[in-house]
């Protein structure tokens, strides 16, 4: 299933909560939630409180990517602030099998994620274990870049070998995906996408229902 995952890092962080509520309403499952922390990535976005503070007011998915160094130290505090999914990189850390059974064992699903310069190989060993591989299609830490092509070539390696191990792992692309190559992206093999500029810039209606109505039409093929 194709799922739209709005990345809040480009909301208007003064109209937030109407923001979530708008994308709620065009049907949107997924809110794609970017902590950075300035050492992993040069950013610094926010964490816990952002987190546990919305996760009052909507029941929305919440997809939570950890671009930080050793993620392994926050897992049970990014839980229970309310992440349904947290995603980590694994260059982030050289506890890769261990960070993901803590976050199981917070009961919460699983995702790693890799970088533009990292390999496939380098998720291989873990699809069995997670729910989801999130690659990444442009240099984590920034907003509204443009999506490096190539990177698309990881995702469809990532399919073959989920469909080869008969695996339902999901795969997500983050950065720069817009209304004129979603279709592109979701043909590479991605049915997550996280989309920043792509729904908060301009119009957030025509834009969620835009990108929602050729997503489905994607997967009707």
């Amino acid at each position: 299933m194709n799922i739209l995952s709005p990345s809040i890092l480009s909301a208007d962080f003064w109209n937030l909560g109407e923001q979530i509520r708008e994308v709620e309403r065009l049907g949107v499952k997924y809110l794609h939630i970017d902590v950075m922390d300035g050492v992993f990535v040069p950013s610094i976005t926010y964490g816990m409180p952002l987190i546990a503070s919305i996760r009052k007011h909507t029941d929305l998915f919440f997809d939570v990517h950890l671009m930080i160094a050793e993620p392994e130290r926050y897992v049970e505090e990014f839980a229970e602030s309310g992440a349904d999914m947290i995603t980590f990189h694994v260059e982030g850390t050289d506890q890769v099998e261990e960070t993901i059974q803590k976050i199981r064992g917070c009961g919460r699903k699983v995702g790693i994620s890799l970088c533009p310069a990292t390999p496939v190989e380098a998720a291989e060993a873990y699809l069995e274990m997670v729910d989801m591989v999130l690659v990444m299609t442009v240099e984590p830490g920034f907003g509204g870049q443009k999506l490096i092509s190539k990177c698309l070539d990881k995702v469809a390696d990532i399919r073959r070998m989920v469909e080869a191990r008969g695996l339902s792992t999901d795969i997500q692309v983050d950065g720069g995906v817009t209304l004129d190559n979603v279709e592109q992206v979701l043909r590479a093999g991605a049915n997550v996408i996280v989309a920043g500029s792509a729904v908060f810039k301009n119009d957030i209606t025509v834009n969620v229902t835009t990108l929602l109505e050729k997503m489905r039409a994607q997967e009707a093929r």
